[in-house]
């Protein structure tokens, strides 16, 4: 049986997928709320590499992320971030424009789109929300963070 990392072109489509996606994050400054999100983590060449041993897993892969912590619970590896609706929506939005941008399509992406939708806004929650009355200095500090980390 042939899983959906096989179908959307195994693991190297989706390290191209990953990539693309954080690429638009740290760049796009309309992602800037999602790219702020990752600042009180671990950062985002983390979550790249947590992203796609998830994804991997999830699209019936390799679960790297399992092997490497265990389970694959979403709700426990997101319970302490801030998520809200819009977050959800630009997530979803965001990774559609990285599906566009390497060419990804078809059954496989239409179902993993899907069922991301359905994940996203699982997630939402009402974590107390940091983001809310940083002053306008701080953000921009963190707006520069990802600049800084391209060079």
């Amino acid at each position: 049986m042939t899983s959906a990392l096989q179908e959307i072109g195994g693991e190297t489509a989706l390290r191209d997928l990953v990539e693309r996606f954080y690429d638009l994050m740290e760049s796009d400054p309309a992602v800037h709320e999602l790219h702020r999100l990752h600042f009180r983590g671990h950062g985002l060449s983390h979550t790249r590499q947590a992203q796609f041993e998830f994804m991997s897993g999830f699209l019936g892969g390799r679960p790297y992320y399992r092997e490497r912590n265990g389970h694959m619970n979403l709700r426990e590896i997101h319970a302490h971030i801030p998520i809200r609706e819009a977050d959800a929506e630009l997530w979803l939005q965001t990774f559609d424009r990285a599906l566009a941008d390497v060419g990804l399509t078809g059954p496989a992406v239409e179902k993993m789109r899907a069922t991301l939708h359905r994940a996203a806004h699982m997630l939402v929650n009402d974590v107390p929300d940091w983001r809310q009355g940083e002053d306008t200095q701080d953000r921009e500090v963190l707006r520069d963070h990802g600049a800084l980390r391209r060079g």
